[in-house]
């Protein structure tokens, strides 16, 4: 049920009404703003979120949510068409898949994040979902249907989304609720082509190469995907059942990656630690990312974001003034990284360094003075202290 729910919420959210050859970019013309504006579009992403947010489906955190905002917006920042308002969020999901809701709202699982294997990867699944946004699918799809209200289509999406996330049980509450939304009309309508996924891979790489990143990602990350349960279909991840790929499908996404020059920008630092701060908020328990550390530790010297994940374990296993002895070194190393600095401020505090603490948020904050988390993570401390 669960696959199923979420391959019918990426059907809905991805169909196109014909498919498009030739340039890149599509006729963005009238038919698909006469019967969806921009502006409801928003609208009924937000509606959507908002819902996802009440059933705590998205996972709040200003540290991550900086780093994927940032990740975004760098890409959304080389689209052609320019003007529409992007939001990135992470989806309290193991599964290894992402969605465009409409209005320029995009959720990624947290189980793909940790499945990609370099910034380049992670960049390349939101670029593809940014084309899905910029092409219009969403209104098109409503415009092939016949218009609905904000609400009812709000309701059926936001049912897909839950009920897929909230296991068997859900299952009964998403039935009911397309139903009551006439749901079983709009799923009639559903016509997932492969020229709409070519669509998004098309500009997407286009996106991706723009910004600076290795435009051969989409199709490693997707090659990488298939490997990993050799194209079994029970056992093929969430991202494959949803954007269904071919051989021929990535061997045309090589092709369109081939037109581009290599990317020059480096991989950020913020990457890793990320991905790493992900895998220690959602681990099951505390003993297994320590386990997982562990391991790591016999196989090799972990890495900057390793240590970062390291540190922040202990922190969570009531261990902070080791943790502020990881964090104050890597810190040392690598000031520009505000990531760092406000585990490193938070460790302290949870030590009792109290003067550390406030020292080390004074000096993120001249580096970074902008930067939310910092902020935050400053402001908490504050109140702790009275």
């Amino acid at each position: 049920m669960r696959t199923k729910l979420l391959t019918l919420l990426a059907c809905a959210l991805a169909t196109v009404a014909s498919a498009q050859t030739g340039s890149d970019l599509p006729d963005m013309g009238s038919p698909a703003s006469a019967v969806l504006s921009l502006n409801e579009e928003y609208r009924l992403g937000a509606m959507i979120v908002r819902n996802l947010r009440d059933q705590n489906q998205i996972i709040e955190d200003p540290e991550l949510d900086e780093y994927l905002q940032a990740l975004g917006s760098r890409l959304a920042a080389h689209v052609p068409e320019g003007g529409q308002r992007f939001h990135f969020f992470v989806v309290r999901d193991s599964t290894i898949n992402a969605f465009a809701l409409p209005g320029g709202f995009i959720g990624v699982n947290y189980g793909l994040i940790l499945a990609t294997a370099n910034e380049s990867e992670l960049a390349s699944v939101l670029a593809h979902e940014i084309a899905h946004v910029t092409q219009r699918h969403i209104a098109r799809m409503v415009r092939a249907q016949g218009r609905q209200s904000i609400a009812t289509t709000a309701a059926i999406v936001a049912a897909i989304l839950i009920g897929a996330m909230s296991g068997g049980a859900g299952g009964d509450v998403v039935q009911g609720a397309i139903a009551a939304a006439q749901g079983a009309a709009v799923q009639q309508q559903i016509n997932f082509t492969r020229a709409h996924e070519y669509e998004a891979d098309r500009v997407g790489i286009g996106i991706l190469a723009a910004a600076g990143f290795d435009p051969k990602a989409m199709a490693d990350f997707f090659e990488t995907m298939g490997r990993r349960v050799g194209l079994a279909q029970a056992q093929v991840p969430e991202l494959l059942q949803t954007h269904p790929v071919t051989t021929n499908r990535i061997a045309e996404a090589r092709n369109r990656a081939a037109q581009f020059d290599h990317p020059k920008s480096p991989e950020s630092l913020s990457y890793a630690l990320a991905r790493e701060r992900l895998r220690v908020i959602t681990a099951p328990r505390e003993t297994d990312v320590h386990a997982y550390y562990a391991r790591l530790r016999e196989q090799r010297e972990p890495g900057l974001g390793e240590r970062y994940g390291e540190a922040l374990a202990l922190m969570n296993a009531g261990r902070p003034a080791e943790a502020a002895r990881i964090l104050d070194e890597l810190w040392s190393q690598h000031e520009s990284v505000p990531l760092l600095a406000a585990a490193l401020g938070q460790a302290q505090m949870a030590a009792g360094l109290t003067n550390d603490a406030i020292a080390t948020f004074e000096r993120a904050i001249t580096l970074s003075p902008r930067n939310v988390p910092i902020t935050v993570r400053y402001a908490e401390a504050l109140m702790r202290m009275g």
